[in-house]
């Protein structure tokens, strides 16, 4: 983009700069975008389909898209059995893999996130069909052969460059954690247990999303309504942590977390299926599959209370009772209180004041800026949702940026990071592939009165978010099977963890957190204040991490003749400092992406 066109940008974007503006304060553009309440868009005619591809402008759009996409995969799986071993074969491949991951990612995004069944249905299916193709693939004898006979020629892997060579051998690798060593009845008995898994993976999905609900009459009235109404019953889909109600905290942590017994009988039974996956292909357990190919070496990797981390759990113990002796195990909330009181802080941390700063850091890092973008017709799932453009300096236009930040109902409420399309160099069209993704959070609404604003953990989970999204847009690779966020699994993380640090140094919450109304900055003691609180339990918080991951490995590891609730009980007694609570599954239980996937990367914190 040159830059006449992006004057041409802000120009544009100025009346909605103009229409946001509070009192004295002035917002840039993507500032005000954010703080400004959306504009409902009306689309009385041509509908461009959701991120503006022309099939999906309907739900049965996935299955012309997932046709189209299943006949390029056997044109280039035919292209890649009989092209000669070199780079073209790579190229092949990724090609192949690009196609199935266009349409797979998106609708693996859709099937959570449209508030329309219809579409997560659709969006359903599609997951299953293109999931059960991609493993009858990574089975597939001929088109490992053709990988094979490349790598195994030393002449041919030698005149390979570096990235090339190195695509080629992760292909492989997917192929031998596929099972292809296997003989012809027990790959297709790796395949059927792969496709069972596709179907459980689903259900748990899906179920670890359900609310649960109560009668009303079973809690005080002057706390319901801070739940969803459903006749008779309240629904309670999460823990409600920031609350400064000790009561209303408690009862959305008991019942939120109270056993769902058929997602509970599919947990034990997605576990068995993976062990059983994996013993099949030759691995001691899912957890040492899980881990091949990460910065891990070996799955078993437990540390114990130290010290200080016990130290740190008697002072919050004791903050705890001085603030209110009621649920003394509800220290995370006294911890976040520790020296600040958030709500103090939420009018200096409007949503528009933290994308500023984030757009603001960005330019100095990277000479990258964020520009908001109308979407067309039809392109977005819900009309509050943003995009953005995310522009560098010399390099044009890197990819775009969906903003999905505002709470809804039947939306998980779980911050999330997810590619729709990942960036490629297409040989096909001899241009670059720009990288699509989607940043999932669920933010309070903007009111009549004021924007969204937010507490000081809800503006460092934004920050962490954006940092995958940055490295989705600034991973630019030749080739999309290791592009952006797609490398090994748990340094994924860090780009992310490095964008928690900047969101508690003082050089840059200075620089944006500013009065909605006043525009006065946020005092320099409070600053101060925020940047120390964050130094404060450092220790419990490592520790909760070793849980998780501790909880993870033996999950995933040998079976166990009693169920997933007893074990994470025994786990939380013996790796962490807070007692389990009966009749209650941990909150990383109910995740659906859990499976060794980035605990051990939170640990370099």
């Amino acid at each position: 983009m040159s830059a006449s066109q992006r004057l041409l940008h802000l120009v544009k974007y100025r009346s909605l700069w103009t229409h946001a503006r509070r009192k004295v304060t002035t917002w840039s553009p993507v500032g005000a975008a954010f703080n400004a309440k959306p504009r409902r868009r009306l689309e009385l005619f041509e509908k461009n389909g959701l991120f503006e591809v022309p099939e999906l402008s309907c739900p049965a759009g996935f299955q012309a898209a997932t046709e189209t996409a299943l006949r390029n995969t056997e044109v280039l799986l035919h292209k890649a059995c009989s092209c000669p071993p070199g780079v073209e074969t790579v190229e092949c491949f990724d090609q192949l893999s690009d196609g199935l991951c266009k349409v797979a990612d998106l609708a693996d995004f859709i099937k959570v996130a449209h508030p329309d069944p219809a579409y997560r249905e659709a969006a359903e299916r599609t997951c299953v069909e293109i999931g059960t193709v991609v493993e009858k693939l990574n089975t597939n004898v001929e088109l490992c052969k053709s990988l094979k006979n490349l790598l195994d020629n030393p002449k041919v892997a030698a005149e390979l460059d570096p990235d090339t060579k190195r695509v080629a051998e992760l292909f492989m690798f997917d192929f031998e954690i596929s099972g292809i060593h296997l003989d012809d009845k027990l790959r297709k008995e790796a395949v059927a247990l792969h496709v069972k898994l596709l179907d459980l993976n689903n259900e748990f999905l899906i179920g670890s999303h359900v609310p649960n609900r109560i009668a009303k009459s079973a809690i005080p009235q002057h706390l319901q309504v801070h739940f969803a109404s459903e006749g008779s019953f309240i629904q309670i889909g999460g823990l409600h942590a920031d609350s400064p109600d000790d009561l209303l905290r408690e009862i959305a942590y008991r019942i939120y977390l109270y056993p769902n017994a058929d997602l509970m009988e599919c947990l034990e039974e997605l576990l068995k299926c993976r062990y059983k996956l994996a013993k099949l292909v030759g691995y001691d357990s899912y957890g040492h599959r899980a881990l091949k190919g990460t910065m891990l070496i070996t799955c078993y990797f437990y540390l114990f209370l130290s010290p200080r981390t016990e130290k740190d759990f008697r002072m919050m113990r004791d903050m705890k009772k001085r603030l209110n002796p009621r649920n003394l195990t509800d220290f995370p909330f006294a911890l976040s209180r520790y020296n600040i009181e958030p709500s103090l802080y939420s009018p200096y941390l409007s949503l528009g004041a933290c994308m500023e700063g984030l757009n603001n850091l960005f330019s100095r890092l990277y000479g990258v800026s964020l520009m908001s973008e109308q979407p067309g017709a039809g392109e977005v799932w819900s009309e509050d949702v943003r995009k953005l453009a995310v522009v560098h300096e010399t390099e044009g236009l890197l990819g775009h940026i969906y903003c999905d930040f505002f709470h809804r109902r039947d939306k998980p409420h779980q911050d999330c990071h997810f590619t729709i399309q990942g960036g490629r160099w297409c040989q096909e069209t001899d241009q670059y592939q720009l990288p699509v993704v989607v940043l999932m959070l669920s933010l309070p609404h903007p009111t009549k009165s004021a924007p969204t604003l937010l507490t000081p953990g809800m503006m460092e989970n934004l920050f962490h978010e954006m940092g995958h999204a940055m490295h989705s847009m600034l991973g630019r690779t030749r080739y999309q099977h290791v592009t952006g966020t797609r490398c090994a699994t748990d340094f994924a993380e860090v780009p992310s963890i490095l964008m928690e640090y900047f969101a508690t140094d003082y050089r840059v919450i200075s620089q944006f957190a500013r009065h909605y109304e006043t525009g006065q900055p946020l005092p320099e003691s409070m600053v101060a204040r925020l940047c120390e609180s964050k130094k404060v339990c450092g220790a419990a918080d490592t520790q909760l991490q070793v849980f998780y991951a501790a909880l993870d490995q033996i999950y995933h590891g040998k079976p166990q003749n009693r169920s997933t609730t007893e074990i994470l009980k025994e786990t939380q007694e013996k790796f962490y400092g807070l007692p389990y609570i009966p009749n209650t599954v941990h909150p990383d239980q109910l995740k659906p992406f859990f499976s060794l996937k980035g605990y051990f990367s939170k640990r370099w914190r």
